[in-house]
């Protein structure tokens, strides 16, 4: 088995490719990147990401975004393998919530090992060039010797690429219409849900595997590690992540890395933690999972207090406009790539957190929630309303916020094939009023909420029947410009009215 997964990894074939792609998910990506003096950006390393999206039987979905490091290969196999541990015959209708759990703890178990057998021989011939090194004939000249090491370096250089680097991984499986989360490391699930009201509560599924995580500490300290120097470090063999896919170095060779040397036993664990089931009955929302990199490029432009509500509403605002998934959830990725060059540049305060940014993968599974008709823009029936999107960088607990003007689908928009409602009010607003979205956002350690709401004076609410445009060709404004009109003219003294003068003619 070993040997047919070594092949398999050097065919660069895959156990999965028979298994259809599910299409109710999109994911976006951007390469890794650090800015120069000029602001332009170059990429460092290629992408280390990997993700899966499959459709099983039985009513069976997986998605998943690893993170990689030291290379793509642990996130790549991982992709591979834990498919092929869970929707190759293991999962079922008939499974109950303790079945699933510990299917899923069994797929990462078996992804670890089975990684780790693959570079089996390549270990092997690491540790014995290692030990060859060291001088073996007294008779052998220096040049000699020489000549050798610099071939056994070389050698020795290829195989540390080979077998080293690892991942951290999120997963998310819908099986009964149930939703469980798997998580290895440090990248974040949300699950988005809208109510009839027009509210948007946020749930992030878990909290990371890093080192100020207590309960992590805790595990750490129990084992004999000092858990206070670990979270003076910050990083442990230059991640943060205290639970990893693949990494030998943590794994085999922990007693020789002096944070972890006290340890009784192994201490970077490749256990996932699980949550669920969470029914999706009645739900209405959407599913994210996100990179590490996506995270911190977003927390690192403007804190990590807002990042979730941002991130949400930054889908929600590209699913009105979008109308495909897999556009919205590359339109998500660019504009936090953007946001976090626009702040590097600007010479901010945050400025100094935003010198490079890592991969960056979104996946985005919508919960019969509907995308936007490409065919009505707002003056052609289309519904405008604002959603409060935070921005607070303080650490306070205001309340600070930029209002959107969002382009919400119509009414009974076919998504996926099924006919689905908008979850907001049908009401229309009155000029001086509008309706708003609101987030709350709630942890599985902590809960907070923050909603706020706009003046949407400036936004007139269409009717349900489309504007006709005039001989001209145009339609007529729903943002009332008379009044700047009349200031402008006063100003420059001309005495001229709307009427005649400036303005729409």
């Amino acid at each position: 088995m070993a040997a047919q997964r070594r092949n398999l990894m050097q065919s660069h074939q895959s156990w999965t490719d028979d298994l259809p792609l599910c299409q109710m998910c999109g994911v976006g990506t951007a390469t890794n990147c650090v800015y120069g003096p000029d602001g332009k950006g170059t990429e460092s390393h290629p992408n280390e990401d990997g993700h899966l999206r499959f459709r099983g039987e039985d009513g069976c979905f997986l998605y998943g975004v690893f993170n990689g490091y030291d290379g793509s290969r642990v996130a790549s196999y991982a992709s591979q393998c834990l498919t092929a541990e869970l929707l190759l015959g293991q999962l079922n209708s008939s499974h109950t919530d303790n079945d699933v759990r510990r299917i899923l703890t069994q797929a990462f178990d078996v992804v670890e090992k089975s990684y780790f057998e693959t570079i089996d021989d390549a270990l092997a011939e690491k540790a014995d060039l290692s030990n060859y090194l060291l001088p073996h004939n007294e008779n052998v000249s220096f040049h000699q010797l020489s000549a050798q090491s610099q071939k056994v370096q070389e050698r020795l250089k290829e195989l540390e690429q080979e077998v080293s680097g690892g991942a951290t991984a999120v997963v998310a499986l819908i099986l009964n219409n149930k939703l469980y989360i798997a998580s290895v490391g440090t990248n974040r699930a949300l699950l988005c849900k809208s109510s009839s009201d027009g509210q948007n509560q946020v749930l992030q599924i878990g909290r990371p595997h890093s080192t100020d995580n207590e309960d992590e500490l805790q595990r750490l300290a129990a084992l004999g590690v000092d858990s206070a120097r670990v979270r003076q470090a910050g990083q442990i063999t230059g991640q943060n992540s205290t639970r990893r896919l693949g990494d030998y170095r943590v794994k085999f060779n922990y007693n020789e890395i002096d944070l972890l040397s006290a340890a009784k036993t192994r201490p970077v664990v490749a256990e996932p933690e699980i949550h669920g089931s969470q029914s999706l009955d009645s739900v209405t929302g959407f599913l994210l999972l996100m990179s590490e990199g996506l995270i911190n490029a977003l927390e690192s432009a403007h804190g990590p207090e807002q990042a979730n509500q941002e991130i949400v509403a930054m889908v929600a605002a590209e699913l009105a406009l979008q109308t495909s998934l897999e556009a919205v959830a590359q339109s998500v990725v660019e504009r936090v790539k953007r946001l976090h060059h626009d702040v590097y540049v600007s010479g901010r305060q945050r400025a100094t957190y935003c010198s490079r940014h890592e991969d960056m993968t979104l996946l985005i599974r919508t919960l019969n929630y509907p995308l936007a008709d490409g065919g009505l823009p707002p003056t052609q029936g289309g519904r405008i309303y604002p959603v409060s999107v935070p921005y607070s960088n303080s650490q306070s607990t205001s309340k600070t916020s930029v209002t959107l003007s969002l382009v919400m689908p119509s009414q009974n928009t076919l998504t996926n094939g099924t006919n689905t409602a908008s979850t907001l009010e049908e009401g229309t607003p009155t000029p001086g009023q509008s309706p708003t979205a609101t987030l709350q956002s709630t942890n599985t350690q902590t809960q907070s909420s923050s909603s706020s709401s706009g003046d949407g004076s400036l936004f007139r609410q269409r009717g349900s029947q489309a504007a006709q445009p005039d001989e001209t060709g145009r339609v007529p404004p729903y943002v009332d410009f008379s009044q700047f009109y009349r200031l402008w003219g006063n100003d420059h003294g001309d005495g001229q009215s709307t009427q005649g003068g400036l303005g729409p003619q």
